[in-house]
């Protein structure tokens, strides 16, 4: 929401100065340059990265768009599913938590945190690295260096993302002097028409460079660093879901792997002792 509210901001400002100047908004509607640029962005995207990259990228905009960070709610969720699934295992033994394990969406604990259960890359991590579990003979230690390099994984797999939109922003200034050139060499072919014709052909030519600039920094950086910030609120997560699992494995009681995990999360999302206690305990407020 805060990223649509700062887009409308961003665009409401330059177009409310341009206006208050007396510009003429029909002005920088110029169908051209947007092609030019936006058809030259598209294909240096494609020359940048593979098909894979791009689809990663394509879904992280729109969560950030939409704001898609961990709340305090989300944690207390996820630490109270763990919290129920290693009550199970320590009442009834390991084996107890194995149907929620091998089929999540079915699984009535795991299934009253929506965030989790629908983060395909968080509920993989969990349930295959349980399954380690089940499987038995794994120490702690080694199912957490096991856990490491997934992790390290997915922040390597997600690393381009942001600086792939970074290089994208850093390339639209550029792709906006191209335009403009262009747009300046159609004008010295008009240079007979007349003062008036050969003025719209510059001021067509300058909304190229605009448009590149604006789109830059106005847009394309930002949303860059906001995807940058949700990949590493991800890897976080990852960390949180790791610190609970190896906490349990080490013997400690459900209760306590709840507290050690709960000390990984960011502080804007992390409860305090007494409310993920309340919260585990079910007295909610």
């Amino acid at each position: 929401m805060l990223v649509i509210i700062g887009a409308i901001i961003v665009f409401g400002g330059v177009i409310a100065g341009f206006t208050m100047a007396g510009g003429q908004l029909a002005v920088l509607i110029q169908i051209s340059e947007f092609v030019t640029i936006g058809g030259a962005t598209i294909g240096s995207l494609l020359i940048a990265a593979d098909i894979s990259t791009i689809k990663k990228m394509g879904a992280a905009i729109p969560r950030a768009i939409a704001g898609k960070h961990t709340s305090k709610l989300d944690s207390m969720e996820l630490l109270k599913s763990f919290y129920d699934l290693f009550l199970i295992a320590q009442r009834d033994g390991l084996l107890a938590i194995e149907k929620h394990i091998e089929k999540p969406q079915e699984s009535e604990i795991l299934n009253r945190n929506k965030s989790f259960i629908n983060n395909e890359v968080a509920l993989s991590f969990f349930c295959d690295t349980l399954k380690v579990m089940l499987s038995g003979g794994v120490p702690p230690h080694e199912l957490e260096s096991l856990m490491e390099v997934e992790i390290d994984t997915f922040e390597n797999e997600m690393a381009p993302i942001p600086g792939l939109l970074g290089q994208m922003a850093d390339a639209l200034p550029g792709l906006g002097i191209v335009a403009a050139v262009l747009g300046i060499i159609v004008t010295m072919g008009s240079i007979n028409a007349g003062a008036e014709k050969v003025g719209h052909h510059v001021a067509a030519a300058l909304v190229g460079t605009f448009l590149g600039v604006l789109l830059s920094y106005g847009f394309f950086n930002p949303i860059a660093t906001n995807v940058r910030h949700l990949i590493e609120g991800d890897t976080r997560y990852l960390q949180t879901i790791k610190t609970a699992i190896v906490a349990y494995a080490k013997g400690n009681p459900p209760i306590v792997a709840a507290e050690i995990a709960r000390r990984t999360i960011f502080s804007d999302a992390r409860p305090s002792f007494t409310e993920l206690e309340s919260y585990l305990r079910g007295k909610r407020e």
